[in-house]
C-alpha cells in the first residue's frame, strides 16, 4: 500500500469543506481532491505545510504508512 492520505478524515474533524480548504491553502479544489482521494503521486512540502497550518495538525495526522504485504513476506 505505501503511504495513504487521510485528508478527508482531518477535514471532517475540523468541519471544513474542500472549497474552504482550497481557498485557505491556495491550491485548486481539483488538486486537493486528487490528494484527498489518494490519486496523487506526490505532494510538495510547502503544500503539506500549509494544509497542516490550516487544519492545525501534524503531517502524521494525515499521512498514513502501511507496509506492503510483498515486502513483509520476503
Amino acid at each position: 500500500m505505501g503511504i495513504t492520505i487521510d485528508l478527508d478524515v482531518m477535514m471532517a474533524r475540523r468541519k471544513m469543506r474542500l472549497k474552504e480548504l482550497s481557498k485557505l491553502v491556495g491550491v485548486t479544489e481539483q488538486n486537493l481532491s486528487i490528494l484527498k482521494n489518494g490519486k496523487a503521486k506526490a505532494v510538495r512540502f510547502s503544500t503539506l505545510e500549509k494544509i497542516c497550518e490550516v487544519l492545525e495538525c501534524q503531517p502524521g495526522d494525515i499521512l498514513i504508512y502501511t507496509a506492503d504485504e510483498i515486502a513483509e513476506s520476503e
